[in-house]
């Protein structure tokens, strides 16, 4: 497993609300417990989300359950032969574009009026390029005023020790064409979970992709 979970996406979000009711929780109170933001179990639970293994544990924890019983799934059983611990595997192009379609969530790094700063965005993937929603004056809209940007995406196994992370580097713009917006709607299946009106897109064209996977122990 890469840090994600592949299957039953929407069975996720029904089996975090039912065990959440279960135990008399608001999502205010397990978003507090798990460290996550309210909006964030609100779309774990309504939408098709694509949680990583990471996010969805501290969710299992806050809900005093399992990541195996949240998916459907068996817990993941230890490789007989891990990899020596520290072992650190460059990842080639092919598998980041792999990696980070799988997920929804990462972050942005851009310089805004107060400074340098690094911001979580849910983004997509579409045609090779990363897209983004935000609003006019929001960090993310800072991003097509650099030359570069710099997006990351990663995620923890803890269960089996491993991380991984990737990196997207190369110039970003506002989208403006109104076909291209429409069909970027269209094509992109995650809502943005911050509030307000997001109707800024931005799409990043990577220049550099470069990742890598380690073992932690």
């Amino acid at each position: 497993m890469d840090g994600h979970v592949h299957n039953h996406r929407s069975d996720v979000g029904r089996r975090v609300a039912i065990r959440r009711e279960q135990l008399g929780l608001s999502r205010e109170d397990v978003a507090d417990r798990a460290g996550v933001a309210p909006q964030y179990l609100r779309y774990l639970e309504e939408r098709p989300a694509s949680p990583s293994v990471a996010s969805l544990t501290r969710v299992a924890r806050a809900l005093e359950t399992s990541v195996a019983e949240l998916t459907g799934a068996e817990p993941p059983v230890a490789s007989p032969c891990p990899p020596p611990h520290g072992e650190m595997v460059r990842l080639d192009p092919g598998e980041c574009h792999e990696l980070a379609a799988r997920h929804t969530v990462g972050r942005v790094g851009v310089t805004t009026p107060d400074g340098p700063a690094i911001i979580p965005v849910n983004y997509a993937l579409v045609d090779g390029t990363v897209v983004f929603r935000t609003m006019p004056g929001a960090g993310p809209s800072f991003a097509p005023d650099a030359a570069e940007t710099a997006f990351e995406i990663d995620a923890l196994d803890e269960a089996q020790g491993v991380g991984w992370s990737v990196l997207f580097v190369g110039p970003a713009r506002e989208v403006t064409d109104p076909e291209e917006i429409a069909r970027l709607a269209e094509e992109t299946p995650t809502e943005p979970w911050a509030p307000g009106e997001r109707d800024l897109w931005v799409r990043l064209r990577p220049a550099r992709v470069t990742g890598r996977r380690v073992y932690l122990r």
